[in-house]
């Protein structure tokens, strides 16, 4: 079901979910949420949202509690734990599933969405309910999806103005093999690298460069040990919400809706905020002393180029069909 059709079918239950309350809890019920976001970002502030959200549809008799900032171990730990059932629940890139789920990166191709827009009308359509079957499959319940937004090159210690100058370069990447594979195909050193890592990892250079949105360079604090910042936006890239299957599962139905409707809340929110604090962090970084280079036209049209047998790479890992399914469904939704 689509993110739309359970926000509007949540909105509508949660009503007499409230009224029930008396009846459904027998008892106080606690549950924990963990990500690696910083917790200025937009999706953790939209957390602890979603934390106030289940209290008040509640009458106060669920909690949440709520850790951000790699306070439960990185994202990939925190899936670990998650798909283990020690966490119920995790809002993380994407990329730290595509492992578990390999799916997903059927919607992690390079210059494959136009406009964010395109990318969540299709995450929240038909190939959003088929993803989030593959999820459940691995023991996922996907409680929907959050801007992580187009992700872009920094670099330490040179420009890139061109893309030569990527040749070589050690550049750390989320574990997903759609996207190393497309920075191996542009002439990178692509790495492999949890995020919990990164900030030290750049310090040291033991990498000379990473990629993600400009939020998250801002909030993470990257421009302290980056000089260099280039609009590459070569992929869009979501934040995934996660709950372990089967504990979900046991949670009387009424909880249940509780957590989906407050998450819709959440989502909401998170997104109209993403959008808007994307430019804001732009000229942050700026400001904060990083060196912008836009990366010209033609160059970005060779970036295109070099990745374009990236496609056929994922599509024999997952498949031809799913692949011509969501590029039918980005051809239509980009119209």
């Amino acid at each position: 079901m689509s993110l739309r059709r359970r926000t509007a079918l949540a909105t509508l239950a949660a009503a007499p979910v409230a009224l029930a309350a008396p009846a459904v809890f027998a008892q106080a019920q606690r549950i924990r949420i963990a990500g690696n976001f910083a917790t200025e970002h937009s999706s953790s502030v939209a957390i602890e949202g979603f934390k106030a959200e289940v209290a008040r549809l509640s009458g106060g008799r669920m909690e949440v509690d709520t850790f951000p900032a790699m306070q439960l171990g990185g994202a990939q730990e925190n899936v670990s734990q998650v798909r283990a059932g020690t966490l119920l629940m995790t809002w993380v890139g994407m990329a730290f599933l595509s492992r578990t789920v390999p799916e997903l990166e059927a919607i992690s191709l390079p210059f494959q969405f136009p406009t964010r827009e395109a990318a969540f009308k299709v995450v929240d359509g038909p190939v959003g309910d088929l993803l989030d079957g593959r999820m459940a499959d691995k023991g996922f319940i996907s409680l929907g999806y959050m801007e992580l937004g187009f992700r872009h090159v920094t670099t330490g210690q040179k420009p890139i103005r061109t893309v030569e100058d990527l040749r070589g370069l050690k550049i750390r990447m989320q574990p997903n093999e759609t996207h190393l594979a497309t920075f191996r195909a542009i002439g990178a050193n692509p790495v492999a690298m949890d995020i919990r890592e990164l900030y030290s990892a750049l310090q040291q250079r033991v990498v000379d460069g990473q990629e993600n949105p400009y939020a998250i360079i801002l909030a993470s604090r990257y421009f302290e040990v980056q000089k260099h910042l280039t609009n590459t936006g070569h992929f869009f890239d979501f934040i995934s919400i996660v709950a372990n299957r089967r504990a979900f599962g046991a949670l009387p139905a009424e909880q249940q809706q509780i957590i989906r409707t407050a998450m819709g809340t959440a989502i909401k929110a998170q997104r109209e905020a993403a959008e808007k604090t994307d430019g804001e962090a732009l000229a942050t970084l700026q400001a904060r002393g990083m060196q912008y280079d836009p990366l010209p036209a033609a160059e970005l049209a060779k970036m295109r180029a070099l990745s374009a047998g990236v496609v056929d790479t994922i599509k024999g890992r997952v498949g031809a069909e799913l692949v011509d399914r969501v590029q039918a469904e980005v051809a239509k939704a980009g119209a």
